[in-house]
């Protein structure tokens, strides 16, 4: 029987569900008698900030926290201020109800939201659990069918998974803020994913690169070739009388060998070499073959989409997940937050179906194939990530365009391919021998080269789907090198022979899809976070983007600096790690939550009788109690030599020596701050150039370069009561020891007194100096006290319209220069105009008919390519708020960190992604004009209470 006919004899049914859109495709499916409506995410959570505090509770020790760490952790929950309006809607709706249906998403956090929903609609009619992991009819029309209750152990291990990131986030992050400065936060997870990036980054700048060389010939069969049996090969120098040439590999991160069983071979000893092997005669010393097999990639989890779709598509994890969540929405796939890589009987046999269909039965194995989770503790109850039905929609069937066709043909290719038999082929190495003539200098003389090959004869499962790779000069798996048909013993002839050098380089940083994959390896945090995760660390500045590299900023180390001394455990991978598992064994009922939980914060041992899960804990609240210990300066300072120090200050990172200082640009990757770049910024031009006196005012002319760009402006002699009263105040120090203020050596700071601000209040009816920015020719080392008086002078009075009569001024913009006259602007088109146009001219520039809409449009600054999703050529321009790249349809700002010079074609088409993921931005409305009220006499009320939110028992 159909829902719907079900609801006509039954009554009505309420179902909630999480987003509007995911309500829409639902509604759909159940018709007639079921209202369906969106919570819009979490509907309410801890206190975010004291405000959010009930009043009942204010005043208690712990309240700032959202959690009752004195009475066994009990967690203050707040109806988030945004959701108000949308739970009245809800409790509304329920009136008119029989029965309610909590159809949130079938995981933790779904399960949380199910269970919140519950606590505070109260709901007297019967309450079941819906769940589903894909959005079809048939799915959801079984899920009606087939209710369940709420799953409380999987409540439980949320909520401490909440309280949990509360305490470590509230606690730790107060200390960064008197430590190392202000808006930073710590988290679990966050924390430790910073650190790795620290650390990549120290493996960097303690890199030091090493120079090798080898020598590369290319070698003729001496008969014609074709496209199976190639007439050349071109082969590497591997062996020198036996002994092994060094490759990168053998090299350590200092620079040296780490074995003494290789030949190292330098720029003289590979030419010497090269030119004594050219009279040589070779063969091929030895040809070995072996069976090539390789099989199907496991169908798409979260974390292996996230890799995919950056290597493929140029997304971020966030992009991704957005895209992926629209898909999941609009019933084009399943659930896209799984641990799972298994498919249900369904999916395989819709996916050999597709096989049979699209490449024929010889592309399709015999019985399906299965795959074994690797996640350790996966708790995502969902298949991996598919095209959702019993029928796979082709991507051409779906309609979908832009983002979301591109996303889900990776999904579907990656799926099908998964049920295809495996590549095979065959694997050859070739190797070819000769001997040098004698010659000084020589290396060695008997020289070995080594070419390998591969060739598939058939290709299975990379018809349909080829997995990217991260390193970038990686081969992939269809890619085929094919060598001649030769055999031991064939001579050869070396057409050519050249050295080539080589050197080390530093580990690559990390990428979020690489940086993904190594926090699922080290077992850190959940898979369906890592999203999240990343997009905090970028957002909170700890990590910004060149190119696709994640990059830490200064401020990132100091803050894993501080972590690593003083809460080492904490940031530490195995503990947290060892954390994770915690979770999961109070996921699967195997330990209680509320000693692990006291054992986590008071540092309290394990009970008698055992271990438990938790005693590898230390006291978070005695943690972060004692600070005495924490030197904010040396927390904020690093090294960098010749007596060069770095250091962390409140308004962005110096370098320091003696008593000269000077900023650091916050988009300079750490690595790159080597002791050379320190003495360039040292001995760069700054603070303010005085340029002479105003031979007029006799004030004081300087130059600064302030935080819009370079510009000149005049010093004011303070007012008489203001230098009066100002001199009782102590002065503020501008720029704090170490960046923070809160170093050993403890420093007082004067509060603001009556006088000072007596004082501030006389300069402000005082009048404003004269100030004007440098035009884009000019320079701060360069500018003079006379192009200074120039800029004062304008905005220039041109001369008057006869006409009109109104007054024509010549002014430089924002946007450049440019005529007024009344409310009617011309742009110039230089800077020196301002000083020299005309009347006449700017009349007759006025005479000429006004241009609508936009200028010319100006030629781009870069080519990037053509864009995969839109297959459009993608250009960086120079816009109005600066450089961007576009496609024709979508437009994209550069981020801080990204340079017109520097920017990849995959950068640009990540940086679009993005911002097709997030839509067009929404329409201001109009604010509605409303009659000014009366105001009534104020009268005094008491305060009213609230009553405090409880958790259900």
């Amino acid at each position: 029987m159909s829902p719907s006919s079900e609801t006509a004899r039954e009554g009505s049914r309420l179902v909630i569900v999480e987003s509007p859109a995911k309500a829409k495709t639902i509604k759909g499916y159940l018709g007639p008698g079921y209202v369906v409506e969106a919570s819009v995410g979490h509907i309410r959570d801890l206190p975010n900030g004291a405000a959010e505090v009930p009043a009942a509770y204010e005043g208690q020790s712990w309240a700032r926290l959202g959690v009752n760490v004195e009475a066994d952790f009990e967690p203050i929950y707040v109806v988030n201020a945004d959701k108000k309006q949308q739970v009245a809607k809800l409790k509304k709706l329920l009136k008119d109800a029989d029965e309610l249906f909590l159809a949130t998403d079938e995981d933790r956090e779904g399960e949380a939201i199910a269970w919140h929903l519950q606590e505070v609609l109260q709901p007297k009619v019967p309450v079941r659990r819906m769940v589903f992991h894909e959005i079809t009819k048939d799915a959801i029309q079984s899920a009606v069918a087939n209710p369940r209750e709420l799953n409380q152990r999987l409540v439980d291990a949320q909520e401490t998974r909440r309280i949990l990131d509360r305490l470590y986030g509230y606690e730790v992050s107060p200390v960064l803020w008197k430590k190392v400065g202000p808006k930073l936060s710590a988290g679990r997870v966050q924390s430790v994913a910073t650190r790795l990036v620290v650390e990549r980054e120290r493996e960097r700048r303690a890199f030091r690169s090493a120079s090798y060389w080898d020598v590369l010939g290319t070698f003729d069969t001496g008969r014609a070739g074709d496209a199976t049996d190639p007439r050349t090969v071109n082969a590497r120098l591997v062996n020198l009388d036996g002994k092994r040439v060094a490759t990168g590999r053998d090299f350590g991160s200092d620079g040296q060998l780490k074995g003494r069983d290789v030949l190292h071979v330098d720029e003289a000893g590979a030419r010497a070499l090269a030119a004594a092997l050219e009279s040589a005669q070779f063969a091929v010393r030895a040809v070995e073959r072996k069976p090539y097999r390789r099989s199907p990639y496991a169908p798409f989890r979260t974390t292996t989409l996230q890799q995919e779709a950056s290597r493929k598509l140029g997304f971020g994890a966030k992009a991704t997940m957005q895209v992926a969540q629209k898909l999941y929405e609009n019933g084009f796939i399943t659930y896209m937050r799984t641990d799972s890589t298994t498919l249900s009987d369904t999916a395989v046999a819709a996916a050999r179906a597709q096989v049979r269909e699209l490449y024929g039965a010889e592309y399709l194995p015999d019985a399906p194939r299965s795959y074994a989770g690797k996640v350790k503790n996966a708790q995502e109850a969902h298949e991996a990530i598919r095209p959702s039905g019993d029928r796979f929609r082709t991507p051409a069937e779906t309609g979908l365009t832009g983002d979301q066709f591109r996303l889900y043909e990776l999904i579907w290719m990656r799926t099908v391919a998964s049920q295809m038999k495996d590549a095979i082929g065959q694997s050859v190495t070739v190797r070819i021998g000769g001997t040098a003539a004698e010659a000084p200098g020589l290396p060695g003389r008997d020289a070995e080269f080594t070419a390998s090959g591969k060739i598939i004869t058939f290709h299975g499962f990379l018809k349909a789907y080829v997995e990217g790779s991260d390193d970038p000069e990686a081969e992939l798996d269809d890619r085929e090198r094919r060598l001649p048909m030769v055999e031991e013993g064939d001579a050869l002839t070396a057409t050519e022979l050249t050295p080539e050098g080589h050197a080390t380089k530093p580990p690559a940083r990390y990428t979020e899809a690489s940086l993904i994959k190594e926090l699922e390896e080290r077992e850190i945090g959940r898979p369906s976070t890592y999203a999240s995760i990343i997009g905090t660390i970028l957002d909170r500045g700890y990590v910004f983007k060149k190119g696709t590299a994640l990059v830490p900023s200064f401020i990132a180390f100091a803050v894993v600096g501080l972590l690593e001394n003083h809460f080492g455990r904490l940031v530490d991978y195995d503990f947290t790690a060892k954390m994770e598992d915690d979770l999961d064994r109070i996921a699967r009922g195997e330990t209680e939550s509320v000693p692990w939980l006291r054992r986590f914060y008071f540092g309290e041992d394990a009970p008698a009788g055992g271990a438990q899960a938790g005693d590898h804990l230390e006291g978070l609240k005695d943690l972060v109690t004692d600070l005495g210990a924490i030197d904010a300066r040396e927390v904020n300072s690093f090294p960098v030599g010749d007596g060069i120090v770095l250091r962390v200050g409140r308004f962005g990172p110096y370098v320091e020596r003696d008593d000269k200082r000077a900023d650091v640009p916050v988009d300079l990757p750490p690595d790159e701050l080597t002791v050379e770049k320190a003495e360039e910024l040292l001995n760069k031009p700054s603070g303010d150039f005085v340029l002479g006196t105003d031979p007029a005012t006799g004030h004081l002319i300087v130059a600064k370069d302030g935080r819009y760009g370079p510009y000149v402006t005049e010093v004011l002699p303070e007012p008489e009561t203001a230098a009066s009263t100002a001199e009782s105040a102590t002065p503020e120090p501008a720029a704090p020891e170490g960046g923070t203020g809160t170093g050993a050596a403890k420093k007082t700071t004067a509060k603001k007194t009556p006088a000072k601000k007596t004082a501030k209040k006389a300069a402000a009816k005082g009048p404003k100096p004269r100030t004007a920015s440098l035009f884009k020719s000019m320079a701060l080392d360069t500018v003079t006290l006379e192009d200074a008086l120039r800029l004062f002078s304008l905005p220039r009075v041109v001369g008057v319209d006869p006409a009109s009569g109104e007054e024509i001024t010549a002014q430089n913009g924002r946007y450049g220069p440019y005529l007024k006259k009344g409310t009617d602007s011309r742009s110039l088109t230089t800077e020196d105009q301002l000083f020299t146009v005309t009347l006449d001219e700017a009349l007759a520039i006025y005479a000429e008919e006004k241009r609508r809409g936009r200028a010319a449009a100006k030629p781009p600054l870069k080519e990037l390519g053509e864009d995969p999703v839109s297959g459009k050529p993608v250009v960086v321009k120079d816009g109005r708020f600066g450089p961007y790249v576009t496609d024709g349809e979508t437009n994209a700002t550069l981020r801080a960190a990204d340079s017109v010079e520097e920017i990849t074609p995959e950068r640009g088409y990540e940086l679009l992604a993005e911002k097709r993921a997030k839509g067009p931005a929404p329409k201001k409305r109009a604010a509605a004009k409303k009659a000014p009220a009366k105001k009534a006499p104020a009268k005094k009320t008491a305060a009213t209470k609230k009553a405090p939110a409880k958790k259900a028992t």
